[in-house]
């Protein structure tokens, strides 16, 4: 989630449907300056006794931020606490419980976005080596109680904490338990929105599958593979899902702002502080009656920021965010976004992935979407083959885009090889999870403990 740092007194207010709709056609592109962004978190543990750091805490939060500024990173401010870090690699931020966040920057290709990745994970280590902290790439956290786990001091998070359990029975554990890998991909028009949005909707439980490793919960199988995915199923039904509307004749940036305008408030961003407006109505901001401003509407950076706080399984910005997959290990972390830029950002990618999903009814989407967070790759598609051999088509049609995009390093390579993970977990037929698993019940001997050695960075 983006991390506000100042309130612009130059923030133009909202005057018509206009300036609701202007974020998105800003972020129309011509090809040539689209641009790949991945988002990554990772769960923070103290290598003593596995325990996850405070904020405060000698060694904690704050101090690993602190030290990573010998990178480069300036801190960013709220209240007086250091709560992230801006630089030549995007933002590093603090989710709820501390899990740590790096928003990379916006780049030309795959290998500049896992030489990203490589970067941060590599002053990460270094700095967490002379703190006595570790860091690990699963979907959730294996083995802790929310009551264990510490709170960031970000404004925006005390209104969410407080508002979550009023909405759903699962939404704590999404902000304090979870972990996520996302990636951020741009549009040339509003059609080509459309259809990189139904597209990328439509295979969002694929991304789950192929991407699910969070089976624990609290030391043990959790009877799940994506409990991360499952989460989001009761965290607030006003704010999650498939958002069946994308498929239907005539969607585009109008209707989505409809949808966003449905979507419950948290917070108004005012003088360097959040004001709670949690549950309330922004049809009602704009219109000058939200209770806790009266008779003020909105602006721009308003309306920016409430486009942030909805979490459907793709998101609209001012770019397209792809939002199903659980943490995992840095090969995962470049994998994800090869997976979404080869079947986006190619029109004959883009063409026959459209193909593939275009008779997939709303109903059979969303029995998918139900099923993947248990079944992974033995769930069934609407087309009533299993997800595993649809991966693999799929994943034929994210090479041949990876091909034509024709993006080579420096040896020569070009990105296809970075689908390399996924093409090992359909060649196995198990997800990471499925492996987990089998050593937990066998080489671990049920001893959730050694996660931590084998999952870590």
């Amino acid at each position: 989630m983006s991390t506000r740092q100042v309130s612009d007194r130059n923030d133009p207010q909202i005057d018509s449907r206009d300036d609701l709709v202007a974020p998105m056609q800003a972020g129309e592109k011509p090809k040539e300056r689209w641009r790949i962004g991945t988002e990554h978190e990772k769960l923070v543990y103290r290598l003593s006794d596995h325990g996850a750091p405070s904020y405060e805490e000698p060694g904690g939060i704050h101090d690993l931020l602190m030290a990573l500024t010998r990178y480069g990173w300036e801190p960013v401010v709220e209240g007086g606490k250091v709560i992230a870090l801006s630089g030549s690699d995007g933002t590093v931020s603090l989710e709820p419980a501390g899990q740590l966040e790096l928003s990379g920057a916006p780049l030309v290709n795959l290998h500049q976005t896992c030489a990203e990745t490589g970067r941060h994970l590599k002053q990460v280590k270094e700095v967490g080596a002379e703190l006595g902290l570790g860091f690990m790439g699963l979907g959730m956290w294996p083995d802790k109680t929310r009551e264990v786990l510490p709170i960031m001091p970000k404004g925006r998070y005390e209104i969410m904490l407080r508002h979550m359990p009023r909405v759903g029975t699962m939404g704590l554990d999404m902000m304090l338990r979870t972990c996520t890998i996302q990636t951020n991909l741009d549009y040339a028009s509003e059609a080509d929105m459309v259809q990189k949005f139904r597209v990328s909707l439509a295979l969002q439980p694929l991304a789950t599958a192929l991407f699910a490793n969070s089976p624990f919960l609290e030391g043990k199988p959790n009877g799940f593979l994506s409990y991360r995915s499952h989460i989001w199923t009761d965290t607030d039904p006003h704010r999650t899902g498939m958002l069946p509307f994308v498929f239907e004749d005539g969607f585009g940036y109008e209707r989505y702002v409809d949808y966003m305008l449905d979507v419950p408030m948290y917070f108004v961003f005012r003088e360097g502080r959040y004001i709670d407006a949690a549950g309330l109505s922004f049809r009602d901001f704009l219109n000058g009656e939200l209770s806790v401003l009266p008779g003020e509407k909105p602006t721009r950076s308003d309306w920016v920021d409430h486009l942030s706080t909805a979490f459907p399984e793709v998101r609209l910005k001012s770019y397209l965010e792809m939002r199903g997959a659980d943490g995992g290990p840095w090969n995962r972390i470049c994998a994800l976004p090869a997976f979404w830029v080869g079947l986006l950002y190619d029109q004959g990618a883009l063409d026959a992935a459209w193909d593939l999903v275009r008779d997939w009814s709303i109903e059979a989407q969303q029995k998918l979407r139900d099923d993947v967070p248990r079944m992974g790759l033995n769930a069934v598609a609407p087309d009533g083959r299993t997800l595993h051999q649809v991966a693999a088509d799929v994943l034929d049609i994210a090479s041949t885009g990876l091909t034509a995009r024709d993006e080579v390093n420096s040896m020569g390579d070009n990105e296809v090889g970075f689908l390399k993970p996924l093409r090992d977990i359909v060649a196995e037929g198990k997800t990471p999870a499925d492996r987990l698993l089998e050593r937990f019940h066998g080489e671990w001997g049920g001893d959730i403990s050694r996660v931590y050695a084998e999952k870590s960075f």
